[in-house]
C-alpha cells in the first residue's frame, strides 16, 4: 500500500497548524497564567483587576481593567474612593462588577488592618497613625474611634464610636467610657481623622477631648493621647503639648 503524502489526518491538522494570536496570548501572556508560573507579584495592578472583573476573553478583561485603572488617574487608593455609581458610568463595568471591585478593595484592606496575631504595642503617636491609616486613609467623611490598652499599652479593642461629616462627628462621652469599661481597659487613646487638608484640632476637637480627660480621671482610665489623621500626616495632643 502505498503512503499518500496529501493525506493529512484531521488531528495532524490541528497540531501542524500555526497557533492563532489569540492561542498565543491566552498560553503566555494571560494573568491567570503569569500568576501560576511567576506568582502574583509578577502582575501588574490591570492584571490583578481583570481576573476580578472577568469577560469572555481574557484580552477584554486587561482592556477594561486599563479602561477602570484610567478613570481612577491609575491609582488604587483613588479607585478605593470611587463609587458604585462611579463606575457604573464607565462602559461594561455594570453593578455586578462594581461590587466586586470594591469587595477586592475592601478585602485587601482588611487584611492590612490585622495584626497577625501579635499584640500591637503602643509607644508614641506613630504607633497610632500606623495602626489606624488602613482604616481612615480613603474615608471622605470623618469617624471617631477609640483605642483600647490594658497596662502594658497593647491594644486589646479598636471601637469605633461614631461617623460623621466632612467637617465634624459626634463622640459620646457615656459610650465610649462604657466600651471602655466593657473592655476592662486601662488606658484609651482617642483618634479620628480629617478628610480636609489640615490635621489641626478644632475649638470643638480640643474641648472633647478636655472633657474625656476629666471623665477618664474619675473612672481611673487614663486617656493617653488624642491623633488626628489626615493622610499622608497626623496630628498628636501630646506632641503637641496638649494633653
Amino acid at each position: 500500500m502505498m503512503f499518500n503524502s496529501n493525506h493529512i489526518t484531521m488531528s495532524e491538522k490541528n497540531y501542524n497548524q500555526p497557533k492563532s494570536p489569540k492561542n498565543l496570548w491566552i498560553m503566555n501572556d494571560c494573568p491567570q497564567a503569569k500568576l501560576l508560573k511567576n506568582g502574583k507579584s509578577h502582575l501588574t495592578d490591570s492584571e490583578v483587576l481583570a481576573m476580578i472583573l472577568g469577560t469572555e476573553q481574557m484580552q477584554n478583561s486587561v482592556g477594561l481593567a486599563r479602561t477602570v485603572l484610567t478613570h481612577a488617574n491609575g491609582n488604587l487608593n483613588t479607585l478605593y474612593k470611587m463609587s458604585v455609581s462611579d463606575l457604573m458610568k464607565i462602559e461594561q463595568i455594570g453593578k455586578a462588577r462594581a461590587c466586586r471591585i470594591f469587595a477586592a478593595l475592601e478585602l485587601g484592606r482588611r487584611r492590612s488592618e490585622e495584626n497577625l496575631d501579635k499584640p500591637y504595642f503602643i509607644n508614641s503617636s506613630t504607633d497610632v497613625y500606623r495602626l489606624m491609616d488602613p482604616i481612615l486613609r480613603d474615608e471622605t467623611v470623618e469617624h471617631f474611634w477609640v483605642l483600647m490598652l490594658n497596662r502594658r499599652n497593647a491594644v486589646i479593642h479598636k471601637h469605633h464610636v461614631s461617623k460623621g461629616g466632612v467637617s465634624g462627628t459626634f463622640a459620646d462621652p457615656k459610650v465610649i467610657f462604657k466600651a471602655a469599661l466593657q473592655y476592662t481597659s486601662s488606658a484609651i487613646i482617642l483618634v479620628h481623622n480629617h478628610p480636609s487638608e489640615s490635621p489641626k484640632p478644632s475649638e470643638a476637637d480640643i474641648r472633647l477631648t478636655k472633657n474625656l480627660v476629666a471623665s477618664g480621671k474619675l473612672l481611673e482610665i487614663g486617656v493617653l493621647d488624642h491623633v488626628i489623621h489626615c493622610g499622608n500626616n497626623y496630628y498628636s495632643f501630646v506632641d503637641e503639648g496638649l494633653l
